[in-house]
């Protein structure tokens, strides 16, 4: 019998490059999470905000970001998702990694690298999307510009929840709230958008706009505009497969395959 899954998301601002502080942050941030919460979603490059800085600022994948997350997510008790900048074999991924309390661990390379802040020239792309298992669900996480590619995102019946981590600017705000309930709508699956907030190193302002979305496009919990603030939400699997077996629009959904 699948469980409740009960999911916080941190919409925070972020220190500019500058891992220890954010982590410190963070580490404050996840003492005020409730008991009851299995997942806690953090925003894209948490650790240093959006920066195409990986020389300075990557690490190894057993470097200090990764053993804050395995040891906080033991303290907690809780899975934590997030990305951050890693070096593996002389290169450089925007990596998203899922930390379980026992210190298992899933990674997400994002997939679609926004070359309009020339990312595609810091970072290699990822070339398959990453699907984990907890307490009956699947659980798919993905990558802020991932977002507008919805043939990457499709639901072939094989996710119950979509998880976008982000920094996804004010200025295209309407893009984000749209295609969230968007992807909710056509892949009939939970979806979450974890935004930061505040002004970065660039100059560029974020409005936050973190959400959780049920199966049908509704709003579940959304933050306050430009506040740093902790939502929480209560998902249900059952009602999600009782609405699949009601309206199976996935019976006839296109055939693809991704070359």
């Amino acid at each position: 019998m699948a469980k409740d899954l009960n999911i916080s998301c941190i919409q925070s601002d972020l220190v500019w490059e500058n891992i220890d502080q954010n982590l410190n942050m963070f580490k404050d941030k996840l003492n005020q999470i409730p008991n009851e919460t299995n997942i806690v979603v953090l925003p894209e490059m948490f650790t240093t905000g959006f920066s195409m800085n990986s020389l300075k600022l990557a690490e190894p994948m057993d470097g200090k970001s990764f053993q804050w997350m395995k040891e906080q997510s033991e303290k907690q008790n809780k899975i934590i998702i997030g990305s951050v900048i890693i070096k593996e074999d002389k290169k450089y991924y925007n990596r998203c990694i899922s930390m379980f309390p026992n210190g298992d661990f899933y990674t997400y390379d994002k997939g679609h690298l926004f070359r309009m802040e020339k990312e595609h020239e810091d970072f290699t792309k990822g070339e398959q999307k990453t699907i984990f298992k907890h307490n009956g669900w699947r659980i798919c996480t993905l990558i802020c510009y991932d977002l507008r590619f919805p043939v990457w995102s499709r639901n072939q019946d094989d996710y119950d929840l979509l998880i976008y981590i982000a920094s996804w600017p004010e200025s295209r705000r309407e893009v984000w709230n749209t295609l969230l309930k968007a992807r909710a709508i056509e892949n009939q699956s939970y979806v979450i958008g974890v935004n930061r907030i505040g002004k970065d190193g660039e100059g560029i302002t974020y409005s936050g706009d973190t959400v959780i979305i049920d199966p049908k496009g509704r709003i579940i919990k959304k933050a306050t505009d430009h506040q740093e603030e902790i939502i929480n939400a209560d998902l249900s699997l059952n009602e999600l497969n009782l609405f699949r077996e009601k309206f199976p629009v996935s019976l006839d959904a296109d055939d693809f395959k991704l070359l």
